[in-house]
């Protein structure tokens, strides 16, 4: 009967601590994962920015979806970080506490009847276990845990900056066109100019529609 109920071995503090730096490992090549994914993630995105609006939104929310997991598994990494920490500063309290106790025993053989109230009750319990270990590492400090929420407002707003950066490098691109140009004749010159400064007809295009289209007319007359 007693080897059916005998008590579970309590892991050593050594023990404890191999599993947790085990299990660190296997997070951070988690988040290493992710990163890679949520570097191609944002590259999709800025490939399709102004060819394929829909497929470079779709990046950008799996972005946002793989920053979330990303988020958590960092949560939960800093958790184990700060456990195995606070077992290891245990254990050394432990062991400190055991060579005090060893050099109290030490000093009771030297002072016998040395009291002073057991000095102050080993000086109140060493503070009530040093506050119980600072309550337990600020209750292993308290990891938000929340749901993810997508942003649309968020996606379109960085799909504009990507859609401009894109833009920005095809005016600097048109802008290193050769110096020097065939002679046109002044009546063409003027008669394109004329037609840039023609008020374009409203067609509910977007702003970045607009800008692209002025920056094809740009790139057809430097070319």
């Amino acid at each position: 009967m007693k080897l059916f109920f005998s008590k579970k071995k309590e892991p050593t503090p050594k023990d404890a601590i191999i599993t947790l730096r085990g299990n660190l490992a296997m997070l951070e090549k988690r988040e290493a994962h992710l990163q890679n994914q949520i570097d191609l993630a944002l590259r999709t995105a800025r490939a399709n920015a102004t060819k394929n609006r829909k497929a470079a939104i779709v990046a950008l929310k799996r972005k946002q979806q793989l920053e979330a997991q990303m988020d958590k598994i960092t949560a939960s990494r800093m958790t184990l970080e700060a456990q195995a920490m606070a077992i290891e500063g245990a254990n050394v309290n432990l062991e400190t506490m055991k060579a005090m106790q060893t050099g109290a025993e030490a000093m009771k053989g030297i002072h016998k009847d040395l009291s002073i109230d057991k000095v102050d009750q080993t000086m109140d319990d060493i503070r009530d276990q040093m506050d119980l270990a600072n309550d337990i590492s600020e209750a292993i400090s308290r990891p938000d845990m929340f749901g993810v929420t997508l942003d649309d407002d968020e996606v379109n707003a960085e799909l504009d900056l990507l859609e401009q950066e894109e833009l920005d490098k095809q005016l600097l691109k048109a802008a290193k066109a050769p110096e020097f140009l065939p002679d046109a004749p002044t009546a063409a010159i003027r008669q394109s100019q004329s037609q840039q400064q023609q008020p374009q007809p409203n067609t509910n295009n977007t702003e970045s529609e607009d800008e692209l289209e002025e920056l094809s007319r740009a790139m057809r007359i430097a070319s």
